[in-house]
């Protein structure tokens, strides 16, 4: 419930023009790793997280003056970062005029390319694994096993069921598991 307190104290200050800069700060201070880390299991590279990260705190900036408390404050958040990660990935796909799944491998190379990946080797295999599931399966991968999110709150952001979430996770989990399988590690 501290979290839920806090967001509250956020919002208060964001809503008065007085404190709405230091309440967004307060947010950053908050969030921006989650919703970085969110973003950059997504799109894979560094660079290409990081301006998605500045892009979703834009539109969070321009919208939080809407947001109605029907939602908690972080999964609001995480649905505009899953949103800007999609377009991103698609607009990739458009303008590369490649299938989706290409864009994968060529996420995967840069995976295995990129000096701000420092995971051993199990680690690059498994974020290879990821690039290998369809989008959904993956940000539903992700936010459970990274985030740490409740299936509930999944579905509050995806805005899909609780039963199809534990599907898509078993599913990706199995693909995870056969792909680790039949790779060397």
């Amino acid at each position: 419930m501290a979290a839920q307190a806090e967001d509250e104290e956020i919002l208060s200050k964001f809503r008065d023009e007085r404190t709405r800069n230091e309440a967004f700060n307060l947010l950053l201070k908050k969030y921006q790793q989650k919703i970085y880390w969110h973003v950059r299991r997504m799109v894979i590279d560094h660079d290409d997280a990081d301006d998605l990260t500045q892009d979703v705190f834009v539109k969070i900036w321009k919208n939080l003056p809407g947001f109605r408390n029907d939602a908690q404050l972080y999964t609001w958040m995480y649905r505009i970062a899953t949103n800007e990660c999609i377009t991103f990935l698609n607009r990739k796909k458009m303008k590369n005029n490649v299938p989706l799944d290409d864009v994968a491998y060529e996420l995967a190379d840069t995976l295995a390319d990129s000096t701000y990946f420092n995971g051993d080797k199990a680690q690059l295999k498994l974020q290879q694994a990821l690039l290998t599931l369809p989008e959904k399966q993956r940000l539903v991968f992700n936010m459970k096993y990274f985030d740490d999110m409740k299936y509930e709150e999944i579905s509050d952001v995806l805005g899909t069921s609780v039963g199809a979430l534990k599907a898509s996770f078993h599913l990706a989990v199995k693909k995870i598991e056969a792909y680790l399988l039949s790779s060397e590690l």
